[in-house]
């Protein structure tokens, strides 16, 4: 079912479409990073809040995604020592050395050898919607938004989307 409030909204970044009712709007945004590890975690709190708060839009839901299917975006305490566990972890878990038929050439095409990433990714997921409050991201005491890097060093791009009145 189609809204025109919505798509016109949609149609215009950031601002409030006139048949909006209470000032509903819908504002979009995509941040990039250039991660310079194969796997590094990116503390990306700040950017999103201040995404968030250029947004105008007090209350409502920040919708993020990786455009990326190596990489993931997950909340999680922001402290160096859980960070390397969280790593550590990973690399436990899905062996990069493993066998995966996506990095053999006789079942695919793919020559970055990096079955490991995918996997990873689809663990920690590429997807998070928050809640906004007072024009800030609503985070537990010990939140914050994490994009992880599963295969780089390389470009990356998160396209967040707020909507909210």
């Amino acid at each position: 079912m189609s809204h025109p409030y919505l798509e016109e909204a949609v149609a215009a970044e950031g601002t409030a479409s006139p048949s909006a009712p209470h000032g509903f709007k819908i504002s979009h945004k995509v941040l990039d990073w250039i991660t310079g590890d194969r796997m590094q975690l990116l503390n990306i709190t700040d950017r999103i809040n201040e995404v968030v708060r250029r947004s105008g839009i007090r209350d409502g839901i920040v919708h993020l995604q990786s455009l990326h299917t190596t990489t993931g975006v997950f909340l999680s305490e922001w402290q160096d020592a859980l960070i390397e566990d969280v790593k550590k972890f990973l690399d436990d878990l899905i062996l990069r050395e493993a066998y995966y038929r996506h990095n053999d050439p006789d079942h695919s095409d793919c020559e970055r050898r990096n079955a490991d990433s995918h996997l990873r990714g689809m663990l920690m997921g590429q997807t998070l919607s928050l809640q906004v409050r007072n024009a800030k991201v609503l985070l537990g005491t010990w939140q914050s938004i994490i994009l992880a890097e599963f295969d780089g060093p390389r470009s990356r791009s998160v396209a967040g989307q707020v909507s909210g009145i």
